[in-house]
């Protein structure tokens, strides 16, 4: 429940950014760096999820980039300690893989649905259907306790965390490389292994299907807080008035976790991640730089309803006459962008005033 302050970009500096066009949206360089991607392989065994990651289904699988400050390179330090994950799929469930390096590994919270941010953790966030809306988020301690929740909607939105909610059959395991809260001692770290039951996951997954089709692409990204501590009657301490660093896989801009449009691309495989043959592509969404584009519409159309008390009724009411396209609603508006697929189709993009962003 971090971050659930608004940032937004001026009106002129978020209409810079919008790719160039006259009627419709066309192909073109992209205005920041790309959400990153993953192949996500079938698994080729069963996995246990205990947290250890020793089944032979893990051996050949890829880690992701490693995590990286949550505003992205440059703007922070680099992270101090490296943290991966990876992931695998099977008829049944959804497996989520992370090892984190840690030299003095600490955990208070045991009680489920506890705030767990306020330890150190891992967190997994997992929208199906790419729309900003339905989203699951998990985050879980090095004791192995669990927080799950789903939100409706981000918290930009008046989208509030429905805490009640678990995921039910879910199956969460934590290995610790070393001890567990002993600062007299040097650990390597922690891993955790979570299986998501597709059944779970497709109640709020809209049309996606579950377990996903080969080459479908949902939206997934992962988060580890990182409190600075001290070493007070031998106990782990955080140290006061100090801010938590947030290290991420995608990284987000900003730091706030409930930026849907900002997570990474999961492209699920049918081939197993052992099998021979040539590797398979990712490939990336052809509709990202209008969904960008759509994006930064909504954070100035919030602007200007800041300023004005009500929704611009015009796109050059915003600054621009981009080939965006704005229609008023009863609820407030739709803006929409054209495509043109490299196939010869066109696909229409749209976003409303509660940021969800739909495709057809």
């Amino acid at each position: 429940m971090r971050g659930c302050a608004a940032s937004w970009l001026p009106v002129a500096c978020v209409l810079a950014l919008l790719p160039a066009g006259t009627v419709e949206a066309q192909a073109g360089p992209e205005m920041r760096a790309l959400p990153k991607g993953y192949i996500c392989h079938r698994a080729t065994g069963p996995i246990r999820a205990d947290g250890r990651l020793d089944e032979p289904s893990w051996f050949n699988v890829p880690w992701t980039d490693e995590f990286l400050d949550i505003e992205g390179h440059g703007k922070k330090p680099d992270p101090r300690l490296r943290t991966r994950a990876k992931m695998l799929w099977d008829d049944e469930r959804f497996y989520v893989a992370a090892l984190l390096e840690e030299p003095h590994v600490w955990a208070t919270l045991t009680q489920r649905d506890s705030v767990i941010f306020q330890d150190n953790d891992f967190e997994i966030f997992i929208d199906p259907d790419g729309d900003n809306h339905a989203y699951y988020e998990i985050e879980m301690n090095a004791l192995n306790t669990v927080w799950d929740l789903l939100l409706d909607k981000p918290y930009r939105d008046g989208g509030p965390a429905r805490n009640e909610w678990d995921i039910a059959g879910i199956e969460t395991g934590v290995h610790v490389r070393g001890t567990r809260n002993d600062p007299t001692d040097i650990d390597e770290g922690w891993s955790v292994e979570v299986a998501f039951p597709w059944k779970a996951l497709a109640e709020y997954a809209g049309s996606r299907a579950c377990p996903p089709r080969d080459g479908d692409q949902w939206r997934i990204n992962f988060s580890r807080v990182e409190w600075t501590f001290e070493i007070e009657g031998g106990k782990y301490v955080k140290v006061r008035d100090t801010k938590e660093d947030n290290w991420v896989w995608s990284p987000q801009g900003v730091v706030d976790m409930h930026r849907p449009e900002e997570w990474g691309y999961v492209q699920f495989s049918a081939k197993p991640s052992r099998a021979k043959g040539p590797d398979v592509a990712f490939r990336r969404d052809p509709t990202q730089s209008a969904r960008e584009a759509l994006i930064r519409v909504y954070y100035a159309q919030r602007e200007y309803r800041e300023k004005n008390g009500r929704w611009a009724a015009t796109i050059e009411e915003l600054g621009t006459s981009l080939g965006v396209v704005l229609a008023t609603t009863p609820e407030g508006y739709t803006a929409s962008l054209r495509v043109h697929l490299s196939d010869g189709s066109v696909r229409t993009v749209k976003i409303a005033q509660d940021s969800r962003i739909t495709s057809e």
